[in-house]
């Protein structure tokens, strides 16, 4: 009987486990669905500054 009650109790864990993952998954989800919904318009998409962008190496002659 013990062994069932363990085979019970770890059976309801993975339950619970693979249901947060699902929400997870579908929390991700549904951020990068928004993120591209608003199409670049969101303020990480902004410059931070609005300098000229400097390249890294110089023109070659």
């Amino acid at each position: 009987m013990f062994h069932y009650e363990l085979h019970l109790l770890r059976s309801a864990e993975l339950g619970r486990i693979a249901e947060r993952d699902r929400l997870v998954r579908a929390f991700l989800r549904a951020r990068r669905a928004a993120r591209r919904s608003a199409g670049g318009r969101t303020a990480e998409a902004e410059p931070h500054t609005h300098r000229p962008h400097r390249h890294r190496f110089t023109r070659a002659a």
